[in-house]
């Protein structure tokens, strides 16, 4: 369809973030990476993050 940004590499509408990293793949399968805090960590700090970020915006908005 011609959706890539290399027409050899077509990943359809997200082509733009890896079209140009060849074998992108092997970075996304766990092997390279590997999480040291449980993940309900990770969530928690997404949502703590959030939450300061919207009493910043609101705090900058009066």
């Amino acid at each position: 369809r011609g959706l890539g940004l290399q027409d050899s590499l077509d990943f359809g509408a997200g082509a733009y973030y890896y079209a140009d990293i060849p074998e992108f793949d092997k970075y996304t399968q766990g092997t390279h990476y590997a999480a040291k805090l449980p993940f309900w960590v990770y969530v928690v700090l997404f949502l703590a993050w959030g939450a300061l970020m919207y009493k910043v915006w609101k705090w900058l908005d009066k």
